[in-house]
């Protein structure tokens, strides 16, 4: 055994005994990084990663072409960089699966918070609920760049009666970072809400999400 493979079974070892908490940011990726790179050093790649991205989020969130700039980032690596946020969001939304109640606005929150993990575009969600605000689809209907997603409220209609929904909610994300609705959404929000009365369809909340908080229209009585 090198002394990297001593080390690399000292890293492993530590994890498994006393978890990530302990690891400083570097040694985290160092660590990670071992499943990509077999044989050379990751310490100064995971140092080189940091100086240049600034934090992990930095780094897990970086384009597939910048990452590949730092010396010692392969192909190999980038797909694994690029697996942890995606598998991370995959596994948050498998705690929330479909035929779940959400009948409060905290419940709809949580349920759609993982939905726009690592999200760089405004995004918008329509959840088709039943009589008694079970889940019956929760479907990605719009995408735009930051600030750009198009609400078309013939598509949303028609989601919610081929589901045979009894109410919806809808949601969108903020880019900004700022969970605020704004004077667009107020306004696209009531037409929306007037287009689906119009088929007996109730909307029930615009959830408007911003990493990890969300403002509830209908809570801040716009609804």
């Amino acid at each position: 055994m090198n002394v990297h493979e001593g080390h690399r079974d000292r890293m492993k070892n530590r994890f498994l005994e006393q978890g990530l908490d302990v690891f400083e940011e570097h040694q985290a990726l160092e660590l990670l990084l071992f499943f990509s790179v077999p044989r050379k050093d990751t310490n100064p790649i995971a140092h080189a990663l940091l100086n240049h991205f600034g934090s992990l989020e930095a780094v897990f969130e970086a384009p597939a072409d910048e990452l590949s700039k730092i010396s010692g980032i392969g192909k190999g690596s980038i797909c694994l960089l690029k697996l942890i946020p995606a598998v991370s969001r995959r596994y948050m939304m498998d705690k929330n699966k479909f035929g779940q109640v959400l009948d409060t606005s905290s419940k709809a929150g949580a349920y759609l918070i993982p939905r726009f993990m690592y999200e760089r575009d405004e995004v918008v969600f329509v959840i088709c609920l039943d009589a008694k605000c079970k889940v019956l689809c929760c479907k990605e209907l719009f995408r735009g760049s930051n600030n750009s997603a198009e609400i078309s409220i013939r598509k949303i209609v028609e989601l919610a009666l081929s589901k045979n929904a009894s109410s919806i909610i809808l949601s969108h994300n903020h880019t900004s970072g700022i969970a605020l609705p704004s004077i667009e959404d107020e306004m696209s929000t009531k037409r929306v809400k007037a287009a689906l009365e119009t088929v007996g369809v109730a909307l029930n909340d615009h959830i408007i999400v911003a990493g990890d908080d969300f403002v509830s229209m209908a809570d801040s009585g716009i609804i």
